[in-house]
Formats: structure tokens, sequence, C-alpha cells
């Protein structure tokens, strides 16, 4: 059995796609000039924001699920170490191999290395966040070998030479239109009188997808869940096109995020409720998934799990941000975040895009990975994003939590103009004289301002407030100085003049 430590000092810093390679603000003011897009994501989250709604206001008892979610989650960070080895141990004595990847190119090598072994040149797939986040994909087809997406949105992303905008629906940037100009372009076989009505679309997949299936001898999943005391996975999906890849295939390879974990087969019953209401708004998924080594006879005679780290345990050694560990993928936090609403999911450069995508990746890379110290920056900090996880992941704290990470990382040798200005503030708002002798020079400030009473710009680090507002001119007067103008005179005290 293997011994692993986590947590600890020092260890890999996540890589593969989970990286900002453009600063958030430059890559969300070109993405807002797709007005296209913008449409189609309004539409999408709006329809899945109503359908999410509807379904968890049925339960009366929703926040205690959100609640037993969130301890589950938190006692299986607290419990690791031990629950990793208990699912290896479980796998192992039921006829599974399982490879521990502390990187992206680990998980790629021993990936690469089982398809080989097969000695086929194509593998069919699964959905999976994990091997889009290794650029697994990219990895294999280098070296030989076809990877086929199966779920419906990830063909059109692959097919269109693209990359997924949402955890949940990758291609939700793409509207039917766009979608049957793909298939008529990339698809092999396809009728050339192909509309773009659904279910012609829907079809048309269906059909290409089929003969891959059939013959495909290697099939690579990622995970929902893996269950510690009995080696068990599953995988939630809306199609069948799992089903189809985790059955037929003579080998099944699966690449699990180490923190899927989960300890005993009855905490399912929790997380079953809460996935596919806060993902899709569905009582529950058509197809769930969920299998245990080999069987003869039944399913693949071969099966492979690849535990991937690529980053997690410095993220759970962050005592303020492994909470982003929880996360079961569901997107909730996307479709409800205003920021992604208008940018989509490209804006954010990771595999993980909106308010999840902002903390994940950052705690996985370190703060100062390429430009992934803007993706904190990426929201208003108006807390829907909490308010929708299912698992109660506290996103805001974290984002806060990050950019003062970000904050140090650039503080240098001298003090920044932030830690300058703060020790001023403090030291003059904590005596009245100071302040008032300050105020008398509030009508200084009128010089700076335009005919139009309105200050347009700040030098310093006081340029970004400006960069997107105005300030309104500065009275010609302090409140204390016409407190006291009042009250020298015993008749009532007047309303104070127009200023502005």
């Amino acid at each position: 059995m293997s011994r692993t430590q986590l947590g600890m000092p020092g260890l890999r810093p996540g890589s593969g796609n989970l990286f900002a390679q453009e600063k958030f603000p430059s890559a969300a003011r070109r993405e807002l000039g797709n007005t296209q897009l913008r449409k189609n994501l309004k539409h999408a989250t709006s329809t899945i924001r109503g359908k999410r709604l509807n379904v968890t206001g049925e339960l009366p008892d929703w926040e205690q699920l959100r609640d037993a979610g969130s301890a589950l989650k938190t006692a299986v960070m607290a419990r690791l170490p031990e629950l990793l080895e208990a699912f290896e141990a479980n796998v192992t004595a039921r006829g599974g191999v399982v490879h521990w990847a502390r990187d992206a190119d680990e998980a790629n090598r021993i990936i690469l290395d089982l398809v080989r072994a097969e000695g086929v040149d194509e593998v069919v797939k699964v959905k999976s966040m994990a091997t889009q986040e290794i650029g697994m994909n990219e990895y294999l087809e280098e070296h030989g070998i076809d990877a086929f997406e199966t779920d419906l949105a990830e063909l059109i992303v692959q097919l269109g030479h693209d990359k997924p905008s949402h955890i949940l629906v990758p291609a939700i940037h793409k509207n039917r239109t766009e979608v049957r100009d793909i298939f008529l372009k990339e698809m092999p076989g396809v009728d050339p009188e192909l509309t773009d009505e659904p279910r012609k679309l829907a079809m048309a997949a269906r059909s290409h997808l089929r003969a891959k299936f059939l013959s495909a001898r290697v099939a690579i999943s990622g995970a929902n869940f893996g269950i510690a005391d009995s080696g068990t996975l599953g995988v939630v999906e809306s199609e069948g096109n799992g089903r189809m890849c985790l059955t037929l295939p003579e080998t099944l390879i699966t690449v699990m995020g180490i923190e899927k974990l989960l300890p005993t087969f009855s905490d399912l019953e929790v997380f079953l409720q809460l996935l596919p209401r806060s993902s899709t708004g569905e009582r529950m998924n058509p197809y769930t998934s969920l299998w245990t080594g080999v069987t003869e006879g039944d399913g693949p005679s071969k099966f492979h799990v690849v535990l991937l780290d690529n980053g997690r345990t410095n993220a759970l050694a962050d005592e303020m941000g492994r909470s982003a560990l929880h996360c079961i993928r569901c997107s909730a936090c996307i479709n409800v975040c205003p920021v992604y609403e208008r940018t989509g999911g490209h804006a954010y450069g990771s595999t993980y895009p909106g308010p999840i995508g902002a903390i994940l990746s950052p705690l996985m890379t370190g703060i100062q990975a390429e430009e992934n110290g803007s993706l904190p920056y990426a929201s208003s900090l108006c807390g829907a994003c909490y308010d929708a996880c299912p698992v109660k992941i506290n996103i805001p704290d974290i984002l806060v939590h990050l950019r003062g990470k970000d904050v140090d990382a650039h503080r240098g040798g001298l003090p920044a103009q932030m830690d300058v200005g703060l020790k001023a503030a403090s030291w003059l708002l904590s005596d009245g004289r100071r302040l008032s002798a300050a105020e008398k020079l509030l009508p200084l400030g009128r010089l700076a301002a335009g005919r139009d009473k309105k200050i347009k710009k700040l030098p310093g680090i006081a340029a970004g407030w400006t960069q997107s507002r105005d300030i309104p001119a500065p009275p010609s007067q302090s409140f204390r100085d016409w407190w006291a103008k009042e009250h020298q005179s015993p008749e009532a005290p007047k309303a104070p003049e127009e200023t502005a």
C-alpha cells in the first residue's frame, strides 16, 4: 500500500490548464464585446437558475441537506490521508489498480502508458474536468492517440476546436445555429441538409458516437464520487454516454481528484440529492453509474484509477482556502454570478471558471502563478455564490483571503502605497485636532474638479478608483466648520448650503 503525506509545505504546485495567461480585467473586457456570447449566457444561466429554485424549493430540509454536505466534506478533508489509503486498499482488493499522480505530467504519462499497453490509438471519454485540467486530450494527441469526447456539449467544443466555457454546460457559449455549422464542417458523414432543430442535432451526434462506443477498447472517465469503505466510484450524467463508456470497453481508466472521496456508501444519499438539484435543476440524474473493481463477464475486464493531486494538497494546506476542495462541480455558483454571466468562462483562462475557479485555480497553483493573482478580483463579492453553493463554500471570504495574499506577494521590500496611505489615515483619524486641520484643505480639492464639479483622474493607487467612476468635488466647507458657524448664533440652526 502506498504512503502519502498531505497538506505539507513544499509540495508541487498544480500544472496543466489551471492558469490565466492574461489578466482577468483585460480578458473580460474583450469577452464583453461579444454580444452573441452575452445573449447566450443570459438565456442559459437564467433558465438553469429558475429550474434550480423550483426543485430546491420543494424540499423543506434543503438547508439541512446543505449543512450535512458541508459537514461531510469537512470531515473528508480532516481525514483525507486515511481515507485515500482505505480507498486504495478496497479498489485493489476488488481487482482494480490504483496509480498516484502528483501533477499533470505524471498523470498524463501514466494514462499514456496504460493506453499504449492495450495497443490502441483511440479512446472514448466521459466528460471529465480532471482530464481537461491536466490537458490529457492534447497530450495523447501529441503521442498519436485520439481521445473522442462523448458528452454532446464536449463533442461540440472538441469539433469546434474550442475550449469549454462552463463546468456543467461546456458549450453554453454556442447557440444551436453555431452548433449546426460546426457539425456540418467537422463531423464526418453528416447530412449536408442538417438543420438547427435540437432533435436533428442530437440524432446526428448520436449516429456519430454510436460507432465509437461499439468499437472502442479503452475508455477514460472522471468520477463524481469515490467511496472509501468499498472502493466504489460513481458518475452522474444526463445523456447515457457515460453508461456506454463505463460498460462496453475492455479497459476503463478513471481519473479522480483526491478530494472527491466520501467515507461511506450511505453518504451518497446526501450528495445525490444536492448535486442534481444544484446543477441541472433536476430531482435526480437520468443516469447514475456506480462500479466497484472488476467482475468477470460484466463490464471492463481491466480497471485503473489515477488519483490526481496536482496542487490539491497545496489548497488543503491553506486553512482558510481548503474548503474550496469541498466543491462537487455542480456549477450553481457560476449560474448566479453576475460577472460570469457577462464575461463567460474563457475570460478566466483556467479549466475552472466562475467564482469557484477564481479561488480554486490560485489555491492549486499558488497566487503568483501566471496571471492567477488577478482571478480573486473577478467578483463583486455580492455573496450570491455562497447562497447557492450546495456545500456552503464561503467563496466571498476566500476571495478576500486570496486578494490579501496577492497584495502581500507584491509588497516587495518597501511599503506599498496602500500601507503608507492606511498608516497616514490611522494617524489622522486618531486625533480630532488633526482631522479638523486636514478638513481645512478640502476646498483645495475643488481645484482638481472641472466645471462639471467632478474629479475624473487621481494619481497613484487612487487611479484605480477613477478608472471606472468619477468623484464629486468636495464641499466648500467641512461639516465641523458648518456646525461651528451655525452654533455661534443663538438662532435656530439653519440647513447647510448646497455645496455640490
